[in-house]
């Protein structure tokens, strides 16, 4: 038989878990998403045969796992259940690996600690694909200078970095933050890492913006028209050239936002740096919601390409390790 030459489905790098709790905490869970207006009656869970079962359906290869807890001892425990999950299921996933980014030296450590380089590992060990990290971590962006150590090693490394807004955030107007506010974080974090050179000064890192990176491609155009006039602070003297470059860099998933986000997003960095993904597993995606967003994807990029299936394989470029487990 001859081996294959790609992966047999999509591969979807926006798919949320959960570490396995008792059924007593369900309650607190629906209490404190309620509270934060998301008006839900079941705690959400992880499973991932259900996982692998709705890929299947949908055609996708592998999902990229992440989870980012907001303190750093449940990040941690976070990050070495994903890994679990992705030593039983080498093929159907992998994990971007959780970053405490308020703290950056015990994020340094995380680094470390979850994908060490010098080291022997421990039989069956599948290093993480790449690191996820909040735009805004306990009131700290990540614009912030104090995160340089974080880039620093990140670029070093050559990693992928998936950067997801922030969702223990309390919505506005007494709607979740998953419906609109998400577009303005992911817009505002992106417009401060823009001036503050974060992604002039550490070009090996590959990043990737959730949701089409939110509301920016749609403001790009004006933040290029007017960005660098006077009466705009730029302490940093980034020049409309740098910032044109910037925006090109940037790689942006599909999730939840195709219909109206796609073509901003194409327009801002090209057709190959939209990467698929669906948002799975959180109580603002549903099957019928995602299935409907995955079609929409395989209009534009077949009109775009001529391959309807082009954005949906685009990630396995940014994880080959994933896309050889995918082909195993």
């Amino acid at each position: 038989m001859a081996a294959a030459t790609k992966p047999s489905g999509w591969l979807d790098i926006h798919a949320h878990y959960f570490v396995p709790r008792p059924e007593s905490a369900d309650v607190e869970l629906v209490t404190a998403l309620r509270d934060i207006h998301f008006m839900v009656t079941k705690a959400p869970r992880f499973e991932p045969a259900e996982a692998i079962a709705y890929c299947d359906r949908a055609g996708i290869a592998m999902q990229m796992l992440s989870n980012l807890p907001p303190t750093t001892e449940a990040l941690r425990a976070s990050n070495d259940f994903g890994a679990s999950v992705v030593k039983d299921n080498p093929k159907r996933f992998g994990l971007l690996a959780a970053l405490p980014t308020d703290e950056p030296e015990e994020a340094v450590q995380e680094i470390h600690r979850v994908k060490p380089l010098d080291r022997p590992q421990k039989p069956g060990y599948i290093a993480p694909d790449g690191f996820a990290v909040t735009t805004k971590r306990n009131g700290v962006q990540l614009g912030d200078e104090r995160l340089r150590p974080i880039w620093e090693e990140l670029n070093r490394r050559s990693e992928v970095v998936f950067v997801h807004p922030n969702a223990y955030a309390r919505g506005e107007d007494g709607r979740p933050a998953a419906l609109i506010d998400v577009a303005f974080d992911t817009a505002r974090t992106i417009t401060s890492m823009l001036y503050n050179r974060v992604f002039l000064g550490f070009p090996q890192i590959k990043w990737v913006f959730a949701h089409c990176g939110g509301a920016f491609p749609a403001l790009s155009g004006r933040v290029l028209l007017l960005g660098t006039e006077a009466w705009v602070p730029n302490a940093k003297g980034v020049t409309r050239e740098e910032l044109n470059e910037q925006m090109s860099r940037l790689y942006l998933d599909t999730a939840a936002t195709a219909a109206t986000g796609m073509e901003p997003a194409v327009k801002m960095t090209g057709i190959e740096h939209i990467v698929y993904g669906e948002d799975c597993g959180v109580p603002c995606s549903t099957e019928a919601t995602m299935e409907e967003n995955r079609a929409v994807v395989k209009l534009i990029s077949n009109s775009l390409t001529g391959d309807e299936d082009a954005v949906g394989m685009n990630g396995f470029e940014l994880f080959p390790a994933a896309r050889m487990r995918a082909m195993s």
